[in-house]
């Protein structure tokens, strides 16, 4: 959230349409959605935690439904607004 709001840019994954700039620097230097990777690795923490096997399915839903319906979906208006420098970005970042 702090580069977000250091490059003046939504914090709003809901709204892409409305990101000012593109965030490449930081933790995005090595993952183009950091924010789910840390909120999956939290849920799976939180599963572990417990011991019960069923509650990773909660993290298994939540991975399924991301890379599904949010990440194309902000994918999608980031190529639009950005053109070739989100191409090039998406080239060397992983998802």
């Amino acid at each position: 959230t702090y580069l977000f709001l250091k490059a003046n840019t939504t914090v709003n994954p809901t709204k892409p349409e409305n990101s000012s700039q593109l965030v490449t620097h930081g933790i995005f230097k090595y993952t183009r959605n950091p924010m789910y990777l840390g909120f999956l690795l939290c849920l799976i923490g939180w599963s572990l935690w417990l011991g019960n096997i069923f509650t990773i399915s909660g993290a298994m839903i939540f991975y399924w439904y991301i890379n599904e319906h949010q990440i194309p979906f902000e994918e999608e208006a980031l190529a639009e607004k950005f053109s070739e420098q989100y191409h090039s970005y998406c080239k060397m970042v992983r998802r």
